[in-house]
Protein backbone atom coordinates (compact mmCIF):
# COMPACT_ATOMS: atom_id res chain seq x y z
CA UNK A 1 0.00 0.00 0.00
CA UNK A 2 0.78 3.29 -0.63
CA UNK A 3 0.18 6.74 1.60
CA UNK A 4 -2.29 7.59 -0.85
CA UNK A 5 -4.44 4.78 -1.01
CA UNK A 6 -8.03 5.45 0.21
CA UNK A 7 -9.31 4.10 3.65
CA UNK A 8 -12.39 1.59 2.99
CA UNK A 9 -14.57 1.30 5.44
CA UNK A 10 -15.77 -2.26 4.38
CA UNK A 11 -11.90 -3.62 4.47
CA UNK A 12 -11.76 -6.28 7.39
CA UNK A 13 -8.09 -5.98 7.42
CA UNK A 14 -7.87 -3.57 10.23
CA UNK A 15 -9.35 -3.20 13.39
CA UNK A 16 -9.38 0.25 12.93
CA UNK A 17 -9.57 2.94 10.80
CA UNK A 18 -13.27 4.89 10.25
CA UNK A 19 -12.17 8.33 10.58
CA UNK A 20 -8.88 7.87 8.43
CA UNK A 21 -8.97 9.09 4.19
CA UNK A 22 -5.51 7.15 4.23
CA UNK A 23 -4.05 4.02 5.01
CA UNK A 24 -0.64 3.56 6.91
CA UNK A 25 2.45 4.55 4.96
CA UNK A 26 4.39 0.96 3.99
CA UNK A 27 6.88 2.64 6.42
CA UNK A 28 4.96 3.15 9.31
CA UNK A 29 3.26 -0.22 8.83
CA UNK A 30 6.51 -2.03 8.85
CA UNK A 31 7.32 0.14 12.14
CA UNK A 32 4.66 -0.71 13.79
CA UNK A 33 3.52 -4.25 12.66
CA UNK A 34 4.39 -6.79 15.56
CA UNK A 35 3.21 -9.93 13.91
CA UNK A 36 6.83 -11.67 14.35
CA UNK A 37 6.55 -11.51 17.74
CA UNK A 38 2.61 -11.68 18.76
CA UNK A 39 2.73 -15.05 16.33
CA UNK A 40 4.12 -16.58 19.63
CA UNK A 41 1.24 -15.55 21.21
CA UNK A 42 -1.26 -17.53 18.96
CA UNK A 43 -2.54 -20.17 21.23
CA UNK A 44 -3.27 -17.69 24.05
CA UNK A 45 -5.26 -15.51 21.99
CA UNK A 46 -7.42 -17.72 20.00
CA UNK A 47 -8.02 -19.83 23.45
CA UNK A 48 -8.64 -16.61 25.29
CA UNK A 49 -11.31 -15.60 21.86
CA UNK A 50 -12.78 -18.72 22.11
CA UNK A 51 -13.60 -18.14 25.77
CA UNK A 52 -14.81 -14.44 24.85
CA UNK A 53 -17.27 -15.73 22.32
CA UNK A 54 -18.68 -18.60 24.07
CA UNK A 55 -19.49 -15.88 26.81
CA UNK A 56 -20.86 -13.51 24.34
CA UNK A 57 -23.21 -16.02 23.31
CA UNK A 58 -24.36 -17.38 26.91
CA UNK A 59 -25.26 -13.94 27.73
CA UNK A 60 -26.70 -13.17 24.21
CA UNK A 61 -24.97 -10.52 23.27
CA UNK A 62 -24.07 -12.12 19.95
CA UNK A 63 -26.02 -14.76 18.24
CA UNK A 64 -25.48 -18.35 19.29
CA UNK A 65 -25.32 -19.25 15.36
CA UNK A 66 -22.55 -16.51 14.88
CA UNK A 67 -20.58 -17.49 18.09
CA UNK A 68 -20.57 -21.64 16.61
CA UNK A 69 -19.31 -20.20 13.07
CA UNK A 70 -16.63 -18.23 15.05
CA UNK A 71 -15.32 -21.27 17.19
CA UNK A 72 -15.40 -23.41 14.16
CA UNK A 73 -13.52 -20.73 12.31
CA UNK A 74 -10.91 -20.37 15.35
CA UNK A 75 -10.25 -24.17 14.97
CA UNK A 76 -9.74 -23.74 11.39
CA UNK A 77 -7.62 -21.16 11.66
CA UNK A 78 -4.93 -22.56 14.61
CA UNK A 79 -4.56 -25.48 12.20
CA UNK A 80 -3.38 -22.96 9.64
CA UNK A 81 -1.09 -21.56 12.42
CA UNK A 82 0.49 -24.75 13.66
CA UNK A 83 0.97 -25.89 9.70
CA UNK A 84 2.41 -22.72 8.86
CA UNK A 85 -0.14 -21.67 6.27
CA UNK A 86 -0.45 -18.28 7.65
CA UNK A 87 0.95 -15.71 5.34
CA UNK A 88 2.00 -12.90 7.74
CA UNK A 89 1.77 -9.20 6.07
CA UNK A 90 2.85 -6.25 8.02
CA UNK A 91 -0.81 -4.40 7.03
CA UNK A 92 -2.30 -6.41 9.67
CA UNK A 93 -0.27 -5.54 12.39
CA UNK A 94 -0.19 -8.21 15.00
CA UNK A 95 -1.76 -11.73 15.28
CA UNK A 96 -5.38 -10.11 16.49
CA UNK A 97 -5.41 -9.15 13.22
CA UNK A 98 -4.39 -11.53 11.31
CA UNK A 99 -7.03 -13.76 12.94
CA UNK A 100 -9.72 -11.81 12.68
CA UNK A 101 -9.20 -10.81 9.01
CA UNK A 102 -9.08 -14.68 8.47
CA UNK A 103 -11.73 -15.29 10.02
CA UNK A 104 -13.78 -12.96 7.87
CA UNK A 105 -12.46 -14.87 5.05
CA UNK A 106 -14.06 -17.89 6.34
CA UNK A 107 -17.28 -17.51 7.81
CA UNK A 108 -17.55 -13.85 6.15
CA UNK A 109 -17.22 -10.27 7.57
CA UNK A 110 -20.61 -9.98 9.34
CA UNK A 111 -20.31 -12.96 11.71
CA UNK A 112 -16.62 -12.32 12.54
CA UNK A 113 -16.82 -8.30 13.00
CA UNK A 114 -19.12 -9.78 16.42
CA UNK A 115 -15.87 -11.65 17.89
CA UNK A 116 -14.78 -8.57 18.92
CA UNK A 117 -17.94 -7.45 20.93
CA UNK A 118 -17.22 -5.65 24.29
CA UNK A 119 -13.27 -6.31 23.83
CA UNK A 120 -9.87 -4.05 22.86
CA UNK A 121 -6.63 -5.49 21.75
CA UNK A 122 -5.54 -3.77 24.49
CA UNK A 123 -7.61 -6.34 27.37
CA UNK A 124 -7.30 -8.82 24.64
CA UNK A 125 -3.38 -8.38 24.25
CA UNK A 126 -3.16 -8.07 28.17
CA UNK A 127 -5.05 -11.65 28.72
CA UNK A 128 -2.44 -13.42 25.75
CA UNK A 129 0.52 -12.20 27.74
CA UNK A 130 -0.68 -13.21 30.68
CA UNK A 131 -1.37 -16.76 29.63
CA UNK A 132 2.01 -16.65 28.19
CA UNK A 133 3.84 -15.43 31.18
CA UNK A 134 1.80 -18.24 33.35
CA UNK A 135 2.59 -21.25 30.79
CA UNK A 136 6.50 -19.25 31.13
CA UNK A 137 6.40 -19.74 35.00
CA UNK A 138 5.11 -23.48 34.90
CA UNK A 139 8.16 -24.46 32.33
CA UNK A 140 10.60 -22.68 34.20
CA UNK A 141 9.82 -24.13 37.67
CA UNK A 142 9.45 -27.63 35.96
CA UNK A 143 13.03 -26.95 34.54
CA UNK A 144 14.34 -26.28 37.93
CA UNK A 145 13.02 -29.04 39.61
CA UNK A 146 14.91 -31.14 36.77
CA UNK A 147 18.10 -29.36 37.12
CA UNK A 148 17.86 -29.44 41.13
CA UNK A 149 16.93 -33.23 40.79
CA UNK A 150 20.32 -33.47 38.52
CA UNK A 151 22.30 -32.04 40.93
CA UNK A 152 20.87 -34.02 44.20
CA UNK A 153 21.65 -37.33 41.96
CA UNK A 154 25.10 -36.17 41.34
CA UNK A 155 26.07 -35.54 44.86
CA UNK A 156 24.32 -38.81 46.14
CA UNK A 157 26.52 -40.77 43.25
CA UNK A 158 29.85 -38.76 44.81
CA UNK A 159 28.73 -38.46 48.88
CA UNK A 160 32.52 -39.42 49.99
CA UNK A 161 34.06 -37.00 47.52
CA UNK A 162 36.00 -34.17 49.40
CA UNK A 163 37.64 -31.33 47.67
CA UNK A 164 38.98 -27.73 48.42
CA UNK A 165 36.17 -25.47 49.63
CA UNK A 166 36.99 -21.92 48.46
CA UNK A 167 37.25 -18.23 49.04
CA UNK A 168 38.42 -15.22 46.75
CA UNK A 169 39.51 -18.25 44.88
CA UNK A 170 42.03 -19.30 47.08
CA UNK A 171 41.71 -22.71 48.72
CA UNK A 172 40.31 -22.60 52.47
CA UNK A 173 38.93 -25.93 53.97
CA UNK A 174 37.93 -28.73 52.95
CA UNK A 175 34.20 -29.60 51.96
CA UNK A 176 31.97 -32.15 50.50
CA UNK A 177 31.80 -32.20 46.96
CA UNK A 178 28.05 -32.84 47.65
CA UNK A 179 27.91 -30.25 49.96
CA UNK A 180 29.11 -27.38 47.37
CA UNK A 181 26.61 -28.74 44.62
CA UNK A 182 23.80 -28.76 47.53
CA UNK A 183 23.89 -25.23 47.59
CA UNK A 184 23.12 -24.64 44.47
CA UNK A 185 20.32 -26.60 44.82
CA UNK A 186 19.30 -24.02 47.75
CA UNK A 187 19.74 -21.13 45.04
CA UNK A 188 17.51 -22.71 42.77
CA UNK A 189 14.46 -23.45 45.30
CA UNK A 190 14.91 -19.63 46.32
CA UNK A 191 14.23 -19.27 42.62
CA UNK A 192 11.36 -21.96 42.23
CA UNK A 193 9.74 -20.18 45.04
CA UNK A 194 10.28 -16.16 43.34
CA UNK A 195 8.88 -17.79 40.21
CA UNK A 196 5.32 -19.52 42.38
CA UNK A 197 5.39 -16.72 44.05
CA UNK A 198 5.20 -14.23 40.89
CA UNK A 199 2.20 -16.77 39.60
CA UNK A 200 0.08 -15.37 41.91
CA UNK A 201 0.14 -12.06 40.74
CA UNK A 202 0.07 -13.04 36.95
CA UNK A 203 -2.86 -15.23 37.54
CA UNK A 204 -5.60 -12.30 37.09
CA UNK A 205 -8.01 -11.98 34.00
CA UNK A 206 -8.27 -9.00 32.64
CA UNK A 207 -10.29 -9.21 29.70
CA UNK A 208 -13.32 -7.14 30.30
CA UNK A 209 -11.43 -4.08 30.82
CA UNK A 210 -11.72 -3.15 27.38
CA UNK A 211 -9.66 -0.03 26.12
CA UNK A 212 -9.52 1.00 29.58
CA UNK A 213 -12.77 1.95 31.40
CA UNK A 214 -14.39 -1.00 30.84
CA UNK A 215 -16.96 -2.65 28.80
CA UNK A 216 -20.74 -1.95 28.25
CA UNK A 217 -22.07 -4.88 28.39
CA UNK A 218 -23.19 -7.52 30.82
CA UNK A 219 -20.32 -9.44 30.08
CA UNK A 220 -19.56 -12.95 32.84
CA UNK A 221 -15.94 -11.93 33.49
CA UNK A 222 -15.50 -14.79 35.94
CA UNK A 223 -16.84 -17.77 33.68
CA UNK A 224 -14.30 -16.26 31.24
CA UNK A 225 -11.60 -16.53 33.89
CA UNK A 226 -12.58 -19.68 34.92
CA UNK A 227 -12.65 -21.50 31.39
CA UNK A 228 -9.08 -19.97 31.08
CA UNK A 229 -7.84 -21.40 34.65
CA UNK A 230 -7.56 -17.51 35.81
CA UNK A 231 -7.59 -17.50 39.70
CA UNK A 232 -9.09 -14.19 39.73
CA UNK A 233 -10.28 -10.97 37.67
CA UNK A 234 -8.75 -7.77 37.53
CA UNK A 235 -10.31 -5.19 40.08
CA UNK A 236 -9.40 -2.00 38.18
CA UNK A 237 -10.13 -1.73 34.14
CA UNK A 238 -7.13 1.21 34.01
CA UNK A 239 -4.63 -1.21 35.98
CA UNK A 240 -5.71 -4.06 33.69
CA UNK A 241 -4.26 -3.02 30.43
CA UNK A 242 -1.80 -0.57 31.63
CA UNK A 243 0.18 -2.58 34.15
CA UNK A 244 3.00 -4.83 33.46
CA UNK A 245 4.63 -4.78 36.09
CA UNK A 246 3.87 -8.63 36.16
CA UNK A 247 6.37 -8.95 33.14
CA UNK A 248 9.23 -7.09 35.14
CA UNK A 249 9.10 -9.33 38.19
CA UNK A 250 8.81 -12.38 35.68
CA UNK A 251 11.90 -11.13 33.72
CA UNK A 252 13.47 -9.79 37.25
CA UNK A 253 12.92 -13.57 38.43
CA UNK A 254 14.35 -14.17 35.56
CA UNK A 255 18.04 -11.87 35.78
CA UNK A 256 18.38 -13.20 39.40
CA UNK A 257 18.03 -17.45 38.43
CA UNK A 258 19.99 -16.92 35.39
CA UNK A 259 22.86 -15.08 37.61
CA UNK A 260 22.64 -18.05 40.17
CA UNK A 261 23.17 -20.47 36.89
CA UNK A 262 25.99 -18.16 35.71
CA UNK A 263 27.63 -19.21 38.78
CA UNK A 264 26.94 -22.73 38.55
CA UNK A 265 28.43 -22.83 35.11
CA UNK A 266 31.25 -20.48 36.43
CA UNK A 267 32.62 -23.94 38.59
CA UNK A 268 31.59 -26.08 35.91
CA UNK A 269 33.90 -23.96 33.66
CA UNK A 270 36.77 -23.85 36.49
CA UNK A 271 36.01 -27.74 37.06
CA UNK A 272 36.67 -28.22 33.78
CA UNK A 273 39.96 -27.07 32.86
CA UNK A 274 43.18 -28.63 33.49
CA UNK A 275 44.09 -26.38 36.38
CA UNK A 276 41.15 -28.53 38.48
CA UNK A 277 40.09 -31.08 36.26
CA UNK A 278 37.42 -32.56 39.02
CA UNK A 279 34.70 -32.63 36.45
CA UNK A 280 34.50 -33.66 32.77
CA UNK A 281 31.10 -33.08 30.48
CA UNK A 282 30.46 -35.88 27.98
CA UNK A 283 31.29 -34.95 24.70
CA UNK A 284 28.08 -34.29 23.17
CA UNK A 285 28.10 -31.00 25.96
CA UNK A 286 31.39 -29.83 24.76
CA UNK A 287 32.41 -28.57 21.40
CA UNK A 288 36.32 -28.28 19.56
CA UNK A 289 38.73 -25.58 18.83
CA UNK A 290 39.46 -25.30 15.27
CA UNK A 291 43.28 -24.62 15.58
CA UNK A 292 43.72 -27.09 18.76
CA UNK A 293 43.14 -30.54 18.47
CA UNK A 294 43.56 -31.64 22.20
CA UNK A 295 40.55 -28.63 23.09
CA UNK A 296 37.53 -29.63 24.87
CA UNK A 297 35.58 -26.43 25.62
CA UNK A 298 33.02 -26.07 28.33
CA UNK A 299 30.95 -24.30 25.52
CA UNK A 300 27.04 -24.87 27.08
CA UNK A 301 28.30 -23.29 30.24
CA UNK A 302 30.13 -20.35 28.84
CA UNK A 303 27.23 -19.71 26.67
CA UNK A 304 24.54 -19.65 29.85
CA UNK A 305 27.16 -17.50 31.86
CA UNK A 306 27.20 -15.22 28.68
CA UNK A 307 23.35 -15.47 28.38
CA UNK A 308 22.89 -14.31 31.96
CA UNK A 309 24.22 -11.08 30.96
CA UNK A 310 21.52 -11.10 28.12
CA UNK A 311 18.52 -11.38 30.70
CA UNK A 312 19.56 -8.83 32.68
CA UNK A 313 19.83 -6.73 29.50
CA UNK A 314 16.41 -7.49 29.01
CA UNK A 315 14.73 -6.69 32.49
CA UNK A 316 16.69 -3.52 32.34
CA UNK A 317 15.12 -2.71 28.66
CA UNK A 318 11.82 -3.46 29.75
CA UNK A 319 12.26 -1.26 32.96
CA UNK A 320 13.50 1.96 30.78
CA UNK A 321 10.53 1.45 28.36
CA UNK A 322 8.01 1.07 31.45
CA UNK A 323 8.94 4.07 34.25
CA UNK A 324 7.91 6.78 32.11
CA UNK A 325 4.13 5.49 30.36
CA UNK A 326 1.11 7.50 31.72
CA UNK A 327 -1.52 5.37 32.19
CA UNK A 328 -3.53 3.72 30.43
CA UNK A 329 -2.25 1.84 27.16
CA UNK A 330 0.63 3.64 25.40
CA UNK A 331 2.46 1.69 21.98
CA UNK A 332 5.26 1.18 24.27
CA UNK A 333 3.98 -1.39 25.70
CA UNK A 334 4.39 -3.50 22.23
CA UNK A 335 8.19 -3.28 22.80
CA UNK A 336 7.97 -5.47 26.05
CA UNK A 337 6.94 -8.72 23.78
CA UNK A 338 10.39 -8.98 22.26
CA UNK A 339 12.19 -8.99 25.46
CA UNK A 340 9.73 -11.30 27.22
CA UNK A 341 9.69 -13.57 24.89
CA UNK A 342 13.83 -13.42 24.58
CA UNK A 343 14.29 -13.41 28.48
CA UNK A 344 11.87 -16.51 28.65
CA UNK A 345 13.89 -18.55 25.61
CA UNK A 346 17.35 -17.64 27.28
CA UNK A 347 15.93 -18.97 30.54
CA UNK A 348 14.31 -22.02 30.00
CA UNK A 349 16.65 -23.41 27.17
CA UNK A 350 19.24 -23.10 29.92
CA UNK A 351 18.01 -24.80 32.30
CA UNK A 352 16.68 -27.65 29.79
CA UNK A 353 20.51 -27.77 28.64
CA UNK A 354 22.32 -27.49 31.59
CA UNK A 355 20.13 -30.18 33.20
CA UNK A 356 21.21 -32.54 30.27
CA UNK A 357 25.08 -31.79 30.50
CA UNK A 358 24.86 -32.42 34.34
CA UNK A 359 23.24 -35.92 34.05
CA UNK A 360 26.32 -37.30 31.98
CA UNK A 361 29.17 -35.44 33.61
CA UNK A 362 31.98 -37.47 35.41
CA UNK A 363 33.63 -36.43 38.60
CA UNK A 364 37.40 -37.31 39.31
CA UNK A 365 36.90 -38.19 42.66
CA UNK A 366 40.95 -38.84 43.30
CA UNK A 367 42.01 -35.80 41.46
CA UNK A 368 39.38 -33.18 43.60
CA UNK A 369 40.50 -35.65 47.21
CA UNK A 370 44.10 -35.21 45.83
CA UNK A 371 43.42 -31.23 45.82
CA UNK A 372 43.21 -31.75 49.65
CA UNK A 373 45.78 -33.67 50.32
CA UNK A 374 48.38 -32.18 48.83
CA UNK A 375 47.64 -28.29 49.96
CA UNK A 376 49.88 -27.97 53.40
CA UNK A 377 47.87 -25.67 55.16
CA UNK A 378 44.51 -26.16 54.29
CA UNK A 379 43.55 -27.85 57.71
CA UNK A 380 44.99 -24.30 59.69
CA UNK A 381 41.20 -23.15 60.55
CA UNK A 382 41.30 -26.94 62.47
CA UNK A 383 44.33 -26.21 64.33
CA UNK A 384 42.87 -23.10 65.62
CA UNK A 385 39.69 -24.70 66.97
CA UNK A 386 41.97 -26.97 68.74
CA UNK A 387 43.29 -24.19 70.19
CA UNK A 388 39.91 -22.94 70.67
CA UNK A 389 38.65 -25.97 72.30
CA UNK A 390 41.49 -26.03 74.50
CA UNK A 391 40.85 -23.03 76.30
CA UNK A 392 42.77 -20.18 74.52
CA UNK A 393 41.04 -17.06 72.63
CA UNK A 394 40.19 -17.82 69.26
CA UNK A 395 42.35 -14.50 68.18
CA UNK A 396 45.33 -15.73 69.99
CA UNK A 397 44.65 -19.10 68.31
CA UNK A 398 44.79 -18.05 65.06
CA UNK A 399 47.91 -15.76 65.63
CA UNK A 400 49.88 -18.85 66.88
CA UNK A 401 48.50 -21.16 64.03
CA UNK A 402 49.65 -17.91 61.59
CA UNK A 403 53.06 -18.88 63.35
CA UNK A 404 53.31 -22.41 62.50
CA UNK A 405 52.44 -21.89 58.83
CA UNK A 406 55.40 -19.69 58.40
CA UNK A 407 57.69 -21.97 59.97
CA UNK A 408 55.79 -24.91 57.67
CA UNK A 409 56.61 -22.16 55.05
CA UNK A 410 60.36 -22.18 55.66
CA UNK A 411 60.72 -25.81 56.63
CA UNK A 412 58.75 -27.03 53.52
CA UNK A 413 56.15 -29.37 55.08
CA UNK A 414 52.43 -29.20 55.72
CA UNK A 415 50.47 -28.46 58.87
CA UNK A 416 50.25 -32.61 59.13
CA UNK A 417 54.22 -33.19 59.07
CA UNK A 418 54.45 -31.06 62.08
CA UNK A 419 55.63 -32.95 65.32
CA UNK A 420 54.55 -32.57 68.94
CA UNK A 421 57.64 -30.84 69.77
CA UNK A 422 57.11 -28.79 66.74
CA UNK A 423 53.62 -27.47 67.94
CA UNK A 424 54.17 -26.89 71.44
CA UNK A 425 57.18 -25.14 70.42
CA UNK A 426 54.41 -22.62 69.86
CA UNK A 427 51.89 -22.88 72.35
CA UNK A 428 51.88 -25.65 74.85
CA UNK A 429 48.00 -26.39 74.85
CA UNK A 430 48.80 -28.51 71.96
CA UNK A 431 48.88 -32.58 72.92
CA UNK A 432 49.15 -35.57 71.14
CA UNK A 433 45.64 -35.89 69.27
CA UNK A 434 46.55 -32.66 67.32
CA UNK A 435 49.53 -34.19 65.60
CA UNK A 436 48.73 -35.44 62.02
CA UNK A 437 45.19 -34.50 62.34
CA UNK A 438 43.45 -35.36 59.04
CA UNK A 439 40.82 -34.20 56.41
CA UNK A 440 38.46 -36.86 57.42
CA UNK A 441 38.43 -35.52 61.14
CA UNK A 442 37.91 -32.14 59.56
CA UNK A 443 34.96 -32.54 58.16
CA UNK A 444 33.62 -34.42 60.72
CA UNK A 445 33.60 -31.42 63.32
CA UNK A 446 31.51 -29.84 60.92
CA UNK A 447 28.68 -31.10 62.52
CA UNK A 448 25.88 -28.87 62.33
CA UNK A 449 22.78 -28.41 60.14
CA UNK A 450 23.96 -26.91 57.38
CA UNK A 451 27.29 -28.04 57.88
CA UNK A 452 29.67 -30.27 55.51
CA UNK A 453 30.03 -33.13 57.72
CA UNK A 454 29.10 -35.97 56.04
CA UNK A 455 26.48 -37.27 58.62
CA UNK A 456 24.67 -33.63 57.91
CA UNK A 457 25.20 -34.07 53.88
CA UNK A 458 23.78 -37.47 53.98
CA UNK A 459 20.66 -35.97 55.54
CA UNK A 460 20.75 -33.02 53.42
CA UNK A 461 20.90 -35.21 50.33
CA UNK A 462 17.68 -37.23 51.87
CA UNK A 463 15.79 -33.96 52.79
CA UNK A 464 16.63 -32.45 49.17
CA UNK A 465 14.88 -35.68 47.88
CA UNK A 466 11.99 -35.63 50.26
CA UNK A 467 11.36 -31.95 49.11
CA UNK A 468 11.62 -32.80 45.22
CA UNK A 469 9.10 -35.88 45.62
CA UNK A 470 6.50 -33.53 47.39
CA UNK A 471 6.89 -30.56 45.06
CA UNK A 472 7.33 -31.90 41.84
CA UNK A 473 7.69 -30.38 38.48
CA UNK A 474 4.03 -28.88 37.68
CA UNK A 475 2.14 -31.26 35.90
CA UNK A 476 3.73 -34.22 37.47
CA UNK A 477 1.84 -34.49 40.13
CA UNK A 478 0.42 -38.21 40.86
Amino acid sequence: MTDDTPNDDDNPLRLWGGRFEQEPHELVQAYTASITTDLMFFRHDIDGSRAHVRMLARRSIIPADDAQQILSGLDQIESEIEAGQIELRPELEDIHTHVEARLAEIIGADAAGRLHTARSRNDQVALDIRMFVRDAIVQTIASLRALQATLVDLAERHIDVYMPGYTHLQRAQPILLAHHLLAYVEMLERDAERFSDAFERTDVMPLGAAALAGAAYPLDREAVAEELGFGEISRNSIDAVSSHDYILEFVADAAICMVNISRLCEDVILWSSSEFAILRLDDAFTTGSSIMPQKRNPDVAELARGRAGRVIGRLTGLLATIKSLPLAYNRDLQEDKEGLLDATEALIGTLHVLARALITAKIDANRARAMVDDDPFILATDYADYLTRAGVPFREAHRVVGQLVKICEQSRRSLRELSLDDLQMVHPAFKRDAVGMTVRDALAARDVPGGTAPRRVRLAVKEAKEHLSLHPAPGTEQ
